[in-house]
């Protein structure tokens, strides 16, 4: 099978913005060579379309997604642009598995967008200390806006809400810290939010090691937020990075929905 490479620009807030993320299907490298691509790209993420195993009947592809740095166990921008690619009128609605974790997740075209329907996850039971969150923030004195959480659609996140964007785009994290204290715990990273006056959400993520990888939309986050809330959740992120993007959610019969834009980018992309 030939291998085919796309490029899709994820929960862009405008007709030119989004978090770019690489689809590969054909592709049968090993895992290591895969990180290798993934490395290369210069993306945020790629997400490998793999066949089912023989005899699952649940599902229609394997989704492996792969960060420039690890294999992940779920990436939801890279996600909503499989369903960009493997969508069509012709086929509305398709069930894929997650390669790492086998978890069960359901796309469907909605109004023109891709949505993303999932289950929470059961959270690393962990304890934040108090001095914690200002530790990881590299932020002495900081005042959460309300207790720190961990919640999971199936990458955990570690929730920290802070007064205000300002706060927000001050901050100047240990990412390091941040890292290690994440692989330690089992959980990927930090997800640093604020309620704006309009009552929609902002925030920032933090698992990357290089501040030049800040993720402009985080899928993943966006579902913990809700889950962590217990409501629908308008979410905006990446406009200090200069690529704006909105990711919508909505809570349905005790799973978790999340939708957003998701376009194909006409830069050709390598074929063999």
């Amino acid at each position: 099978m030939t291998t085919t490479i796309q490029e899709v620009a994820c929960f862009g807030a405008t007709p030119s913005s989004g978090n770019a993320a690489l689809v590969i299907q054909g592709d049968h490298g090993t895992d290591a060579q895969r990180q290798q691509f993934a490395r290369a790209s210069g993306r945020s993420a790629c997400v490998f379309i793999d066949p089912v195993a023989d005899g699952d009947t649940q599902a229609d592809w394997v989704f492996d997604y792969v960060y420039p740095h690890a294999r992940s166990p779920l990436c939801l921008h890279a996600t909503l642009a499989a369903g960009r690619v493997l969508l069509s009128e012709q086929r509305p609605a398709l069930r894929a598995r997650t390669a790492l974790k086998g978890q069960l997740l359901d796309l469907a075209l909605d109004g023109g967008e891709v949505a993303i329907l999932l289950a929470p996850q059961t959270p690393p039971a962990v304890t934040v200390a108090p001095n914690l969150p200002a530790a990881l923030l590299a932020a002495p004195g900081l005042a959460l806006a309300s207790a720190p959480a961990i919640a999971s659609v199936g990458s955990p996140k570690l929730l920290l809400e802070v007064a205000d964007s300002a706060t927000l785009l001050a901050l100047r994290p240990d990412l390091a810290r941040i890292a290690d204290w994440g692989r330690e715990h089992g959980v990927s990273g930090c997800y640093v939010y604020c309620r704006r006056p309009d009552g929609a959400y902002e925030g920032r993520n933090f698992n990357h090691l290089d501040p030049a990888l800040e993720d402009t939309a985080t899928g993943v986050a966006a579902g913990a937020l809700t889950i962590q809330l217990g409501q629908a959740v308008t979410l905006y992120q990446g406009a200090q990075l200069g690529q704006p993007c909105l990711i919508r959610t909505a809570m349905r019969d005790g799973r978790i929905a999340i939708g957003g834009a998701a376009r194909l980018l006409p830069t050709p992309m390598q074929s063999c």
